[in-house]
């Protein structure tokens, strides 16, 4: 009898402590649903208006790897490379970043920045369409030396910066890549054209820990109160 007490307690003490293995999970990967009103453009491919996850498969490395899924996360639409963007100012809500595009293209997206967060993603383009957003908006554009798509090479592939003039520049003497006081003059104004995104954060597990707590405490009185009516269970 108390052994079986002694078992059912621990089951109920861990009980308490079993969401906490996803507590940071959207903080780390930014998972967030976004509904965008047009069509528009990521590396190497072309979206048209709709609902879509976005998420970060790599968050070690200096260069994130972005997933682009379908609105429920079932299925792998694409796999892109970004860097670093940085901003002064954070907010609360999702913000993404478009550069600009000849009237009726799809909206190139430049920027993805996730509540909260001053560090974003900032797209890395195919050479060839870097060439012509940097020609578009007259700046500075971040582009794979090579066309390549698997998110291995995506990770070694050299970085170059596209000028409006179709020359390549080191990334660092040209893009913000690291974080300073100030970011302005550096790699042109983000394009804020008119298009409406609705970002919608999956539910934020890690606001949940007061709970998590408190349910692991609560669960914890519960195995001892359990342990103590056993033990005068067994001497009765």
């Amino acid at each position: 009898m108390s052994r079986n007490v002694v078992w059912l307690a621990l089951a109920l003490s861990l009980l308490g402590f079993v969401p906490a293995s996803n507590a940071r999970a959207d903080e780390w990967d930014k998972k967030t649903v976004l509904t965008f009103s047009q069509p528009f453009e990521i590396p190497g491919t072309a979206f048209p208006a709709g609902t879509y996850m976005f998420k970060l498969a790599d968050s070690l490395s200096d260069r994130h790897i972005v997933q682009v899924f379908n609105a429920d996360g079932t299925k792998l639409l694409a796999t892109v490379m970004t860097i670093p963007d940085y901003r002064l100012t954070t907010t609360g809500h999702t913000v993404i970043n478009f550069r600009e595009v000849p009237v009726g293209s799809p909206e190139a997206i430049r920027a993805w920045f996730y509540p909260g967060n001053s560090v974003g993603q900032e797209f890395v383009y195919p050479r060839s369409r870097a060439t012509q957003l940097a020609r578009t908006a007259k700046t500075f554009v971040p582009a794979m030396a090579v066309d390549v798509t698997g998110a291995d090479d995506l990770r070694t592939v050299s970085i170059v910066a596209v000028t409006p003039d179709e020359k390549e520049m080191a990334i660092a003497d040209s893009i913000q890549t690291t974080p300073t006081d100030t970011l302005s003059g550096v790699g042109g104004s983000p394009s804020r054209r008119a298009v409406r995104v609705h970002a919608r954060q999956l539910p934020q597990t890690a606001s949940a820990w007061p709970f998590v707590a408190l349910l692991g405490f609560a669960s914890i009185g519960i195995a001892l109160g359990l342990m103590v009516f056993g033990r005068r269970s067994a001497v009765a």
